[in-house]
């Protein structure tokens, strides 16, 4: 992971120790760590509100984690939708969410998508992989009972085969219905060395499987997946200037290739534009409130966005 923004001494300081979030938000005290004495920016807290009984508010099932650090002893599993908007009653949204904070400028976005969505009427489900201590590893834990061919283990083919025959293990089969019953994909969280965090490539390899996502005759327009939407959503360390075409780092297109194309359009998902938070860290708090502000009223007008054309000269024009 790396923070390439320019910044001045004081700035560099506040974000010395930024080691959960290098390349996205705010730095993160470690665990029995001193507190330091200068103030570090903060994300905007926009509070999810407790689970309600009222008539016409939507609500949070919230599970705790044991074993889970004190400050994220919790899992948003879903939100219902409140009886509101009839163009979006029904519509479910799946938000896979990767950062290890809640406070941070991520945790902020994550809050205001579950809030702004569940207004219109939206039924929305968060994934919190850090929270839910997510196995990235692609491992034979992914199987349950006999392998297709014990004697040479291929991933790509035991999960192919293990979907047909319904013997995915537990947590895969689980994230593989919430993609089923969602309408929208919205994947948020901070840029790692030009790509997405580990845990949440992990998320992609065991659950996008063969079988489930795609099909070796099965993919891009005609992927398994069709009929859903996708959004990226995601905080750098850089600058917008430094993810330009002619700079070092390059078009911010070219490492949306990979994630929008590679992935999401090969499993048949229609891709929504990203949506991208340049350098959080790097600028002043009302910088952050109108990257936030920009944001909600973004999903205000959301389902009436059409999907780019999701081609190769889309990337690299």
């Amino acid at each position: 992971m790396r923070t390439s923004c320019a910044l001045g001494e004081e700035q560099r300081r506040s974000i010395k120790n930024t080691a959960s979030d290098a390349l996205g938000v705010h730095a993160v005290t470690a665990a029995g760590a001193r507190p330091r004495a200068e103030p570090e920016p903060r994300a905007v807290p926009i509070p999810i509100p407790p689970r309600s009984g009222s008539a016409g508010k939507g609500h949070s099932r919230i599970s705790a984690l044991p074993g889970a650090p004190r400050s994220r002893q919790y899992q948003i599993i879903s939100r219902e939708a409140p009886q509101r908007s009839p163009t979006m009653a029904g519509k479910k949204v799946l938000i896979v969410y990767a950062h290890q904070e809640p406070k941070s400028f991520n945790g902020s976005l994550l809050k205001i998508t579950v809030e702004e969505l569940t207004k219109q009427g939206c039924s929305v489900t968060v994934s919190d992989l850090y929270a839910m201590q997510f196995e990235p590893r692609a491992t034979r834990n992914d199987i349950v009972g006999p392998l297709h061919n014990s004697e040479a283990f291929n991933y790509g083919v035991e999960t192919w085969e293990a979907y047909k025959r319904g013997s995915l293990s537990k947590d895969v089969v689980e994230e593989q219905k919430k993609v089923q019953e969602a309408d929208l994909l919205i994947f948020q969280f901070p840029l790692f060395w030009f790509n997405m965090p580990a845990i949440l490539k992990g998320w992609m390899d065991r659950v996008l499987v063969q079988g489930f996502a795609y099909d070796l005759s099965k993919a891009y327009d005609g992927g398994l997946l069709q009929g859903k939407l996708s959004l990226f959503s995601f905080t750098t360390g850089g600058s917008q200037e430094m993810y330009s075409k002619g700079t070092i780092s390059g078009d911010i297109r070219y490492i949306l290739w990979p994630m929008q194309h590679g992935i999401m359009h090969f499993c048949g998902v229609k891709v929504l534009e990203p949506h991208i938070c340049y350098a959080p860290a790097c600028v002043s708090e009302e910088k952050r409130k109108e990257m936030l502000t920009a944001w909600t009223q973004r999903l205000k007008t959301l389902w009436k966005e059409e999907p780019i054309d999701c081609s190769p000269e889309w990337y690299f024009k």
